[in-house]
């Protein structure tokens, strides 16, 4: 084992570590704020609440191209809601900057 690898190794080990430490303390603060809990509660049902939205309006088509690759309609249907809740949210910004910076001229 080189050194190389030691480090690697290492250094995922401190990633983990790190990321574990990072969810175990923001859920401990959550825990201590019920505010928070119920704001953070809301955004992931809203999320939930548009993902199935996005997933009911998506297809499932699959073409001969994508069939040929292993894309069944499943997969299909999920890379359409995919796709749905990026073009609503990325619509969702730019409506909210303009009306962002309207709302700012005007005050």
């Amino acid at each position: 084992m080189d050194l190389i690898d030691i480090g690697l190794y290492l250094t995922v080990a401190l990633l983990v570590g790190s990321i574990g430490a990072l969810i175990v303390l923001e859920a401990l603060n959550l825990l201590k704020d019920t505010k928070s809990l119920m704001f953070a509660g809301g955004v992931i049902v809203g999320l939930l609440v548009i993902f199935f939205i996005s997933y009911a309006l998506s297809s499932g088509a699959v073409t001969t191209k994508y069939a040929a690759r292993g894309v069944d309609a499943g997969s299909s249907q999920l890379i359409g809601a995919g796709l749905i809740m990026l073009y609503i949210f990325l619509f969702g910004s730019i409506i909210g900057l303009v009306v962002s910076e309207i709302y700012k001229m005007l005050k």
